[in-house]
């Protein structure tokens, strides 16, 4: 009898303990994943921003310039920013982004800005994009305080500067998770749903293709079917669930999805409105301008000059794809972002000083400044596009069904 009270006590005692191990998990600092640039800025006022965002920008061999290009153009010190080159790309273009980071004295000062560290092999349309997107969003959720987690990728690029994507979201509900997510499969169910593929990136360390089983296997009947965009703001009470889910739907969504092609396209769709706790948290849209392909819309067209009006007119906060240095980013830099005289970051209340009269490289801004938001026409066309999507006529009515 006693050695049963004595194996029940030892249960209940381990379980709590894992309990104190996982939040304590969830606060642990960042030095203990990869060294930070530096601390993070705390400045002697007690200003501070309403809302603030943890990015996610994946890059691949041959896009240094465009990620030095984005981060600059999204950088704003109230967010947080974790770069993740793959691990295919060539060591001096992870030189290159590792040395721009440690280089630039605002990034130094802040000590916002993260390069992973052991970077992930990236297979396209494999789950390795996924597995990419899970481990930064733990490290972030280790890291810093935030309220929404945006991936991006190096083509991608702002249509409004990070004091506007601030102003227009510090009145939002902090729970919404903006997913663009359909159950109409359609072509899909018979060319992902049953198909069954290998990523030899979770395994091997040679970059290869995918490669496809012969057997099908038959649709699930244990949860419903979602697609949609790969690109997507996830609420940080959504990322932790995703990470640390009390139920075991994150993990056995998980393990499906490893054997499913371009699972970024499905997973947090299936997730979220499989999940009777956040499937009314869901905004149906990804907040990106994209110029698709004829059907079956699978390869977004690059933008340039062309497609301005119809960027700036859609109120989106962001783009895809773009060629590096195309013509077109050097019309946002000057017109929307106020990137001018050569300046390296966007306008905002933090450096706009810097940013009218000097080089732009904001590297003595002041504490004064910080918690300062000084919003612009971005900020008015997102809010727009915000109301719109958020009516109780548009809402409810595009959630998960």
């Amino acid at each position: 009898m006693s050695l049963k009270l004595l194996t029940i006590s030892f249960l209940l005692t381990s379980t709590l303990l894992s309990f104190f191990f996982i939040q304590t998990k969830l606060t642990k600092p960042i030095a203990a994943i990869t060294p930070p640039i530096n601390s993070l800025y705390s400045p002697k006022s007690n200003l501070s921003y309403p809302v603030s965002f943890a990015y996610l920008i994946s890059a691949s061999d041959g896009d240094a310039r465009r990620l030095k290009r984005l981060l600059s153009a999204i950088y704003h010190p109230g967010n947080h920013y974790l770069i993740h080159m793959d691990q295919g790309a060539s060591a001096s273009h992870h030189r290159e982004i590792a040395e721009f980071l440690t280089q630039n004295p605002v990034f130094r000062r802040v000590g916002n800005v993260w390069m992973v560290g052991k970077p992930n092999l990236v297979t396209y349309r494999g789950p390795t994009m996924l597995a990419t997107t899970l481990h930064s969003m733990a490290i972030l959720l280790r890291t810093c305080k935030w309220d929404w987690f945006i991936n991006l990728s190096a083509s991608d690029y702002p249509l409004l500067t990070q004091d506007d994507l601030i102003d227009a979201f510090s009145d939002l509900p902090r729970d919404l998770n903006f997913i663009q997510h359909s159950s109409r499969l359609g072509w899909k169910l018979n060319k992902r749903g049953k198909p069954i593929m290998i990523d030899p990136a979770l395994y091997s360390m040679n970059k290869s293709e995918i490669w496809w089983v012969i057997k099908q296997r038959t649709l699930p009947t244990a949860f419903k079917l979602y697609t949609g965009s790969a690109w997507t703001i996830l609420s940080r009470s959504f990322a932790e669930y995703c990470i640390v889910g009390w139920d075991n739907l994150p993990r056995t969504l998980l393990l499906y999805y490893t054997n499913f092609v371009s699972s970024p396209e499905g997973y947090f769709q299936t997730l979220i409105c499989n999940s009777d706790h956040y499937r009314n948290t869901t905004v149906n849209h990804d907040l990106h301008y994209i110029a698709w392909d004829t059907p079956p819309r699978q390869h977004p067209r690059y933008l340039g000059l062309p497609h301005y009006k119809k960027m700036l007119t859609s109120n989106r906060p962001f783009a895809r794809k773009f060629k590096d240095n195309d013509r077109v980013l050097d019309k946002i830099d000057r017109d929307i972002l106020n990137r001018r005289h050569r300046a390296l970051f966007s306008y905002g209340g933090w450096c706009s000083g810097n940013n009218l009269f000097g080089t732009g490289s904001c590297s003595g801004f002041e504490e004064e400044n910080y918690g300062v938001l000084k919003p612009g026409q971005g900020s008015r066309r997102l809010k727009t596009l915000l109301n719109r999507i958020l009516s109780v006529r548009y809402f409810k009515k595009m959630q998960c069904r």
